[in-house]
């Protein structure tokens, strides 16, 4: 039964296209662009910068319109943004005057409308207990680190328990060492909540890292989708067994002669 469950599709993109009007006519960023996605699976999209990865995740998000095709979730079509779809963006846009606790509980009270004041508030210490902010539910956003920024934004995107959960390039404004803590925290937060999960990276190593399939977009204009490599790389996963197992390097040279092209 468990293995059915699991085979259940989340989120299908279809026969998408995204077209931008130009003086001279549209300006086609995706089409035909066609992704199915399961339950409990954490994909990455790779691609060139100008491919319409980020493009691709606001139409999912609801925060684009899609030109022609439609996105699936649940078999019903996606209309305009909803809690069902939390995203974590480069730039954690915090309240600054709020503090961390204040930021996740915005975002907690539309979804959880009839919970207590004490129901609502343990979720969102959990989740900031989880990205490692145990010690810091009422300091404010503008006395945060960038890095403690994005612990937030994490933790308020898990708070919500979407249906699907939407990275774009989460960790691409943090310093190397940052980036590498946090998506420590992203490994362990998702390894236990299992939301599906849709990351777009520039980082190769990122994605063979955290997903279970990395999808490789085409370059635009009418990018779609180019190639598909199956991460079968046991989980949980811990950051070194999982980059000296033989076949991440293999993984990684596929996907870099991919991006080569």
């Amino acid at each position: 039964m468990e293995t059915l469950v699991k085979e259940k599709t989340v989120l299908e993109c279809v026969n998408l296209k995204k077209a931008y009007p130009t003086p001279i006519g549209e300006f086609v960023v995706l089409e035909d662009f066609q992704l199915k996605i399961k339950e409990e699976e954490f994909i990455s999209i790779i691609g060139h910068s100008g491919c319409g990865k980020s493009t691709l995740l606001t139409m999912i998000a609801g925060l684009n319109d899609i030109t022609d095709g439609k996105i699936m979730l649940e078999s019903k079509s996606i209309q305009g943004a909803g809690p069902d779809r939390a995203v974590v963006f480069q730039a954690p846009s915090l309240f600054p005057w709020m503090t961390a606790l204040e930021n996740v509980l915005l975002g907690v009270k539309q979804v959880f409308p009839h919970g207590t004041k004490k129901e609502r508030e343990d979720i969102c210490k959990y989740y900031l207990h989880k990205v490692g902010l145990g010690d810091s539910f009422h300091k404010k956003a503008k006395d945060l680190s960038q890095g403690m920024k994005q612990r937030v934004g994490i933790a308020r995107a898990f708070a919500l328990k979407p249906k699907v959960l939407l990275l774009d390039e989460p960790f691409g404004m943090l310093d190397s060492m940052t980036r590498v803590e946090l998506q420590d925290v992203l490994i362990d937060v998702w390894s236990k909540e299992k939301i599906t999960a849709v990351m777009v990276t520039h980082d190769v190593d990122e994605a063979i890292l955290l997903s279970d399939r990395v999808i490789m977009m085409t370059g635009g204009p009418y990018a779609k989708v180019g190639d598909v490599a199956h991460i079968n790389l046991e989980r949980p996963r811990e950051r070194r067994s999982t980059v000296e197992h033989p076949d991440f390097y293999k993984y990684r040279q596929h996907l870099l002669e991919f991006l080569d092209h």
